[in-house]
């Protein structure tokens, strides 16, 4: 199975929603909770998004399996804003001489931590309960993109996971010619470079025959293309969408209401 493969259920309620009033929704809310530092509204937006993973048609466990990028990259935060971080106001929780964690620094981290989770969970959610053909045709009928870069959009998507099975060929096919590293780093790093560079020289070509064949099917003409799958944006996208949007304004009025709002330029 792909790593961008849909795994919701597609009977969910959210799951069922147009495509890019997902996008519409979780823009917003991201938006929104970009406007403020502390780790009260990312808290109570996170809250709110979980609450809503089941109806998405996700089970947790697949959730977590999904995010696993997104877990390393909030590790790596804590860790730096732990040992790095400028801020040492409050209370010392931990003393180790030059080295500190006061009250105002884990308080800082947990919001930059918190808010990268409540900002990209929604990203995930989407694309996990959104299949590629259905998104490329909502952005062309709903949100009135060129079909040249809707199609070409899906497209990518679609070859995404070729990337992967193309590392491990040239992986054996360098393997198979006595191409090895060993144990020498140096040498691994060397080999790591040109097989990424094989590897962005057939993406190149890949990309260049597929621009080929759209323009030979006219998606770069100016005539107005035929729907097979029409994508209707109802009533209950427009919910959704006020929803979240709804969910980000909420969050933001409680860290106002207890006083912990930071604006982010302020």
């Amino acid at each position: 199975m792909s790593f961008a493969a849909p795994i919701a259920r597609p009977g969910a309620p959210l799951a069922r929603r147009n495509p890019v009033a997902k996008l519409l929704g979780g823009l917003g809310l991201t938006f929104l909770l970009l406007s403020t530092l502390d780790p009260v509204a990312p808290a109570v937006a996170l809250a709110a998004e979980l609450a809503a993973v089941p109806w998405f048609g996700i089970r947790y466990r697949d959730l977590v399996r999904r995010a696993w990028p997104l877990w390393l990259g909030v590790a790596g935060i804590l860790v730096s804003l732990l040992l790095f971080g400028t801020d040492r106001s409050g209370y010392v929780l931990i003393d180790l001489g030059r080295w500190s964690i006061t009250t105002g620094l884990l308080w800082s981290a947990l919001g930059f931590a918190l808010r990268l989770i409540a900002v990209a969970l929604p990203g995930i959610l989407i694309f996990a309960s959104t299949d590629p053909t259905d998104l490329a045709d909502a952005l062309v009928q709903n949100a009135k993109a060129p079909p040249r870069f809707a199609i070409g959009t899906l497209a990518a998507f679609r070859l995404l996971p070729l990337l992967g099975h193309e590392w491990r060929m040239l992986g054996l096919a360098r393997r198979a010619r006595g191409v090895d590293a060993g144990r020498n780093p140096f040498a691994a790093g060397r080999l790591f470079v040109s097989t990424m560079f094989g590897l962005l020289v057939g993406a190149i070509r890949r990309g260049t025959r597929l621009a080929t064949a759209m323009d030979a099917r006219g998606f770069d003409s100016t005539v107005p293309r035929t729907i097979a799958r029409p994508q209707r944006f109802t009533a209950a996208d427009t919910l959704f969408v006020a929803g979240a949007l709804a969910v980000g304004a909420l969050a933001v009025a409680i860290s106002l209401t207890l006083g912990t709002f930071q604006p982010l330029l302020a």
